[in-house]
């Protein structure tokens, strides 16, 4: 019988048939962070219970550590934060478990490095308690976000109940145009299909715009399919997947890497496979996207003008009206970061958009890379000094401006474009508005004090 991707995964992992419509699924590897992970060990120490395979577990802090540069070992961006900090160093510590600190070479956002350290690896089973687990599934890995309750679970037995989803298709066709990335891609998904639009399916992306798309733009993609409420995606592994986890500390050693990677190969979905639903997209059609409102299926072209059937709630919280052009809205604030676009290849693309120009008055612009690797390497090619030579500021690894946790933040009534991936009310702070985009637009808006495209800074600055 024809399987596809996800049933090839799914049946791998399966242990035994709960006989309630539920299977119990092995757990190869489980992702801590700070914020409830502390909390879930010492609830199971509590409860008398061990980590059955603590080589499988890592704890990572991200959410809520200082962004500030220099940062100290348990400073926090949230007020009483350094608690969660300590906690879950003590509680990792004592379980024996992986534990990747603030002061450590590797640390940074739990979904950017378990990719580049090789803890996310092609047919592997990953859970954390976090909803943007999906994004390891462009590894071709079987991943997604779990409750602090269940990751109790997971320590104590290595493996999870779960119903198996249905399953659906994006296939995306076409060629992209100069400036569209992966974000647009997704955002454009979302708005078209709307946030319910995923039908908590697993969601494979697969066509000739995967193909061609680097692995960081997939992990981008599936990032942001919990915005379309999948259960989770992924991407079937290919030469691009394998080179990139080649030789990655948590990968397959060199004796075990031909024999892996041919393992890998059948993670594949067969021709004649059937979903329950598929979506076509023609790349074409996709233009730098941003949203105005506050959910991510609020988002149009950059060049666009609001829609007339625009919700009140969201015009009201947004400041905004039926028909405006977002072009032509001054803003406060800028982020580039999160797990969505805190990558190398993020901060490359948005440091050519910077490079030699100025954030205009009145703007606030913050980066903050994914993860110390990628920090260092963007201090390698020297993109620090382009950020910092713009006026952005350059922080510390972490979630940073991705949610407000307490602590600093935009003021309220601030409009900011960020590279984030939810725009919820309050999702930055109370009162804060934000767009999300690409780490491109996000950039030119910086330059301009107002939300732009980079082709249309660059027509403004003809004029």
């Amino acid at each position: 019988m024809a399987q596809t991707l996800f049933d090839k995964l799914w049946r791998l992992h399966r242990i035994a048939d709960a006989g309630d419509g539920y299977d119990l699924i092995a757990i190869d590897r489980l992702l801590l962070h700070e914020r409830t992970g502390g909390v879930a060990l010492k609830e199971m120490f509590a409860e008398k219970f061990d980590v059955a395979y603590p080589d499988r577990v890592f704890a990572i802090m991200d959410h809520i550590v200082s962004y500030r540069p220099g940062r100290g070992k348990d400073e926090a961006r949230s007020p009483g934060g350094e608690t969660f900090i300590q906690q879950t160093r003590e509680m990792a510590n004592r379980a024996d478990i992986h534990l990747i600190d603030t002061d450590d070479a590797n640390q940074g956002i739990v979904h950017v490095v378990a990719p580049e350290l090789g803890i996310a690896l092609p047919g592997a089973s990953l859970v954390c308690p976090d909803s943007h687990t999906c994004s390891l599934g462009a590894l071709g890995a079987m991943a997604w976000g779990i409750g602090s309750s269940e990751a109790k679970h997971v320590m104590a037995t290595g493996a999870i109940r779960v119903k198996k989803p249905t399953q659906m298709r994006v296939r995306i066709s076409g060629e992209l145009a100069e400036g569209v990335s992966a974000k647009d891609i997704a955002l454009y998904l979302i708005g078209e299909y709307g946030a319910a639009g995923g039908k908590r399916c697993a969601i494979e992306f697969s066509g000739p715009v995967i193909e061609q798309m680097g692995v960081e733009g997939r992990l981008t993609l599936c990032n942001m399919a919990v915005e379309f409420a999948a259960f989770t995606a992924l991407i079937a592994p290919d030469e691009k997947t394998k080179a990139y986890v080649e030789g990655k500390p948590y990968a397959p050693l060199p004796g075990q890497a031909e024999p892996a990677k041919r393992h890998w190969d059948q993670f594949c979905t067969d021709g004649d496979a059937k979903f329950d639903y598929e979506i076509e997209l023609d790349a074409a059609l996709i233009k730098p996207q941003i949203s105005w409102g506050s959910s991510p299926e609020n988002s149009i072209p950059v060049s666009s003008n609001i829609p007339q059937d625009a919700s009140d709630a969201a015009l009201t919280y947004m400041g905004l009206n039926r028909g405006d052009r977002l072009a032509d809205k001054l803003i406060q604030g800028a982020f580039i970061g999160s797990c969505t676009n805190g990558r190398l290849s993020d901060l490359q693309a948005a440091a050519k958009v910077l490079d030699g120009r100025k954030v205009a008055d009145g703007v606030r612009a913050v980066c903050v890379p994914g993860s110390k690797r990628v920090k260092a390497e963007a201090e390698r090619l020297g993109l620090d000094k382009v950020f910092i030579d713009a006026g952005f500021e350059w922080g510390e690894p972490g979630c940073a401006m991705c949610f407000y946790a307490g602590g600093d933040t935009f003021p309220p009534g601030a409009r900011v474009v960020s590279s984030t991936n939810r725009n919820f009310e309050g999702r930055q702070g109370p009162g804060v508005r934000t767009h999300l985009a690409s780490p491109v637009v996000v950039a030119a808006s910086a330059i301009a004090g107002k939300i732009c495209a980079p082709n249309q800074m660059l027509e403004a600055a003809c004029e």
